[in-house]
């Protein structure tokens, strides 16, 4: 807040109206759209005005009414600049198509993880398959293929290890 002043005056100044209709600019940041932020914003409110050497005003309550609504015009003007640049950023990420080079490499990496799956063999592909790719819950894939559940999670673990030494072939070439 602002340096200690005797009762008087701070009753008088903009703390004493922010003070005294509080509930009511609260309200009034509500229906502006505030909702469970207005009292944030009324923080925001109090320090603009208290840390501002404002003369004196001659309707204070129109004052910090007028600065309220200010503060949600800034808000929504922020949060329609934000969106723009996320809508932006979005489409311009999204027509960023790869180069040639890079969709070749990624093809070849997707070639390479799919023989590693498969050279674990045919029950481990398949578990790693319905599990990943599918969604299905480990419990429900050792009922359909008749194993017990430890076995579907050592399949599942023998694949990861063989896509692990893959990645590292990747990392390091």
């Amino acid at each position: 807040m602002t340096e200690p002043r005797d009762q008087s005056d701070a009753l008088q100044g903009i703390e004493g109206v922010l003070l005294a209709h509080r509930d009511r600019i609260l309200r009034f940041l509500e229906m502006r759209g505030a909702a469970d932020s207005a009292e944030d914003l009324f923080q925001d409110l109090w320090m603009r005005l208290t840390e501002r050497g404002v003369g004196p005003v001659a309707d204070p309550l129109a004052y910090v009414m007028r600065a309220a609504n200010n503060l949600m015009l800034d808000r929504y003007r922020s949060a329609y600049r934000r969106d723009l640049r996320d809508k932006a950023w979005g489409e311009s990420a999204a027509m960023h198509s790869p180069s040639s080079e890079a969709s070749l490499i990624s093809r070849e990496q997707l070639a390479l993880a799919d023989a590693a799956i498969a050279a674990t063999g045919e029950r481990p592909a398949r578990i790693f398959r319905r599990f990943r790719i599918d969604g299905v819950q480990q419990r429900e894939i050792a009922r359909e293929m008749g194993v017990s559940l430890s076995t579907v999670e050592a399949d599942l673990r023998k694949v990861y290890a063989a896509l692990a030494a893959l990645r590292r072939q990747f990392d390091a070439g």
